[in-house]
């Protein structure tokens, strides 16, 4: 902060790198009402806080225009850190009095016809953009009476015959339902004990190997996501109430997981032993993550972890197992070997929409049979 006299007045100027987006100039009567009213704004500008008197009008024209203000201003969910981007790759032109419903169809066509994208990455898409437009007209910054990406049919993401017809074929989810098979379960095990994978240059030695086999079988009786697991911090395991405190999601909410006994004995037996590098924060459960919570970051430790549980269970002979996909065994076992509600199971896994968990009903087949006369 700089001040100086000029005439009967004090000119106050204020800078601040990162949080200011010019200098602010500000004008008082008095050299005593100057300095009380810079240290207030002084602290505040230090603490990253601009007050809302002193924030430059904001000019949004479009949707690359609305994002950036989005990304910086609101608080997005996981999920669409990275799916914004694509949005405004793709429409980040469009001007925002632009969006009506004939624009919503048409960048919905051009998805299915030119990109040929599964339903559900144009249901990620839209959804995304969605969000953004409802903070923008919360805001002020897009003046439209409604949404028009919140009116669309329920079915808008499925291919017509018109749309496979020009796109060359239609496009459906496709969801994985790999689950372990007799057998797989003790080889994937045995592997992980052996510590060492098979490569045509030479054998990868896997690092900790205790924690490798604590995240799988704590995967298998939690139903946790990748990155929830290998970002755990102490403070969020609770074993005397057998559960795990999830504060970010994949969906942008907290959850409360609660453990069975094997699970608690995992984590017990895990703690024990758990060994985590010097260079790393000494409160994160598991070794790998660096404790950077910026996209990039976690990206890159996903596709790390993935990649060597991939070479586990290709070693053990379990092809075209995936991580994620224990996530799915979880949820199975949890059909199969419970009585616990669906909107019961819902909480514990976090899914969201009951149509995601639909397709677990089958599993419990044997019990609506029992119910009937």
């Amino acid at each position: 902060m700089h001040k100086r006299q000029r005439g009967s007045t004090w000119v106050y100027t204020f800078k601040k790198s990162g949080v200011l987006a010019k200098p602010l100039h500000l004008t008082f009567e008095s050299e005593k009402e100057g300095d009380a009213y810079a240290k207030r704004l002084q602290a505040q500008l230090d603490r990253g806080i601009v007050p809302d008197m002193h924030l430059a009008p904001a000019t949004v024209r479009t949707i690359s225009d609305l994002v950036r203000h989005y990304a910086r201003d609101a608080h997005l969910k996981q999920k669409d850190a990275g799916i914004i981007e694509t949005v405004v790759k793709a429409r980040g032109s469009t001007m925002v009095d632009a969006i009506t419903a004939a624009w919503c169809d048409d960048w919905i066509n051009e998805m299915k016809r030119e990109h040929k994208f599964a339903p559900a990455t144009i249901r990620a898409k839209i959804g995304c953009a969605a969000r953004c437009i409802d903070w923008g007209m919360r805001r002020g910054f897009v003046n439209l009476i409604v949404n028009p990406l919140r009116q669309l049919p329920e079915s808008y993401s499925q291919y017509t015959k018109l749309d496979a017809s020009l796109a060359g074929g239609r496009r459906v989810d496709i969801e994985r339902d790999r689950r372990l098979e007799p057998g797989e379960h003790e080889k994937i095990l045995a592997v992980i004990e052996g510590g060492v994978l098979a490569r045509k240059d030479r054998p990868y030695v896997l690092r900790y190997k205790v924690a490798i086999k604590s995240m799988y079988l704590l995967a298998l009786e939690t139903a946790m996501r990748l990155r929830e697991m290998y970002t755990l911090t102490l403070d969020q395991v609770q074993l005397d109430k057998r559960t795990v405190f999830l504060e970010k999601t994949k969906n942008g909410d907290k959850r409360q997981v609660p453990m069975s006994t094997v699970a608690v004995k995992v984590l017990q037996d895990y703690l024990a032993a758990r060994a985590i590098p010097e260079t790393h924060p000494d409160n994160i459960l598991f070794p790998w993550w660096n404790g950077q919570e910026d996209h990039g970051t976690l990206v890159k430790m996903s596709d790390y972890i993935s990649k060597f549980y991939r070479g586990i269970f290709e070693q053990a002979g379990a092809h075209d197992l995936k991580f994620h996909d224990l996530r799915h065994e979880a949820v199975s076992r949890l059909f199969e070997r419970t009585a616990l509600s669906e909107t019961e199971i819902m909480k514990i896994s976090g899914h969201k929409a009951h149509r995601m968990i639909m397709r677990y009903a089958n599993l419990r087949g044997s019990d609506l049979a029992s119910k009937l006369w």
